[in-house]
């Protein structure tokens, strides 16, 4: 059995160790997760994306302590399992970005169609209106689609623009809920922009960050496997021998036999 590098051997603890507590992490969240989403309405619809968290981060962490276990003890058939398995996973996430990717255009169409659904917003739900108040003081937008248009008469008070706006503001029409209490004729700014864009824009973005992370836990889990087999291959490997060598004048008897002491009493 060969002998395993201090290097090398550092190296693969120390990235097996973050594989491991980025595990722990993912498992603590979707404990959370569920606890938090368990009275909510539509848990159902998160429950398939639960328990496959639930079972990607309990296998990787299992992996991990049994190639920890097999670089401690030397066992080959740890390294390998865990090698097979961190392989596995890692297509696993590789196909899992790669159809992100592809239904990147597509989630954004959905997106639209979704929120497009919700016009009018005179008959949105009230859940649905205060959701959007929020996301236009916080984009600094007004409406969905056309603008304040959207809002019709009654349009509301989180479109009025502040001072330190960076988005584009125009006068509100005369004819709006937001010209009932004013007594002077100055104009009411409120936010030029629908929040339409905003939003799916925030929610791309979003998918772009979660794909790079993928990407990343993806080369994170490729330079472990790298370890884990470099380590493997040095396990097998046979300790050099000393060489021996034959000799004729060994065999011959290349010596002389002393003479007796009591010859020369």
């Amino acid at each position: 059995m060969g002998k395993v590098s201090g290097c090398l051997r550092r190296s693969y603890f120390i990235v097996t160790a973050l594989i491991a507590i980025i595990s722990a992490l993912l498992l603590a969240l979707t404990l959370f997760s569920h606890g938090y989403f368990h009275d909510d309405e539509e848990i159902e619809k998160l429950l398939t994306g639960l328990h496959s968290m639930y079972v990607i981060s309990t296998i990787t962490l299992i992996l991990t302590i049994t190639g920890v276990y097999g670089a401690c003890k030397k066992k080959h058939w740890a390294l390998i399992v865990f090698a097979v398995g961190m392989i596995l996973g890692s297509l696993f996430m590789m196909v899992c970005e790669i159809h992100g990717l592809i239904m990147r255009p597509q989630a954004a169409n959905e997106m639209r169609r979704q929120y497009l659904h919700m016009l009018p917003l005179a008959n949105a739900s009230e859940s649905f209106l205060d959701i959007l108040k929020d996301v236009q003081i916080e984009l600094q937008c007004c409406g969905l689609d056309q603008g304040y248009l959207d809002w019709g008469h009654n349009i509301s008070e989180s479109c009025l623009c502040i001072e330190e706006s960076i988005n584009p503001c125009v006068a509100a029409p005369r004819n709006s809920s937001l010209f009932e209490l004013v007594v002077d004729d100055e104009p009411i700014m409120i936010y030029k922009e629908s929040c339409l864009t905003f939003l799916i824009a925030h929610a791309m973005k979003t998918i772009n960050i979660l794909l790079v992370v993928m990407l990343g836990i993806t080369l994170l889990w490729t330079s472990s496997v790298v370890l884990g087999i470099a380590i493997l291959c040095r396990l097998r490997r046979k300790e050099d021998m000393p060489t021996v060598v034959y000799s004729s004048e060994a065999k011959s008897g290349n010596y002389t036999t002393l003479t007796d002491a009591a010859e020369y009493t």
